[in-house]
């Protein structure tokens, strides 16, 4: 079983700048909650990085572009995360379920909850 985390935002310099840029002037209407919970404006959060080598799940982090050339189109709203196992892609995160994650903190210990 994996999890895979899928960004609001797609792959590429150029759109990691704009995003940076909008995180930086706006960050309140920036659309990717699982990206403001996880980064910084130019790096990955400590603790999110902490929680990440605690774990012993595998966890996959893709951009929509990169999500959809792996695993073809999908009928998502981003951000997601997904439960990878042999019975498909379930989701346990939904975007709707992100906009009442308020910290890095409650994102970990959603994840610490789901059922693996």
């Amino acid at each position: 079983m994996k999890l895979i985390f899928v960004y609001n935002a797609k792959s590429g310099m150029i759109h990691a700048i704009l995003d940076s840029a909008h995180k930086l002037l706006s960050p309140s209407t920036y659309a990717c909650r699982l990206c403001a919970l996880t980064f910084d404006t130019f790096s990955e959060k400590k603790a999110w990085k902490a929680f990440q080598k605690s774990v012993d799940m595998e966890m996959l982090f893709y951009h929509i572009d990169e999500f959809e050339l792996q695993y073809g189109q999908q009928h998502f709203d981003y951000p997601i995360v997904l439960q990878d196992d042999s019975s498909g892609l379930r989701p346990v995160i939904t975007d709707k379920m992100f906009d009442n994650i308020k910290s890095t903190e409650e994102l970990i210990e959603t994840i610490k909850k789901i059922k693996v």
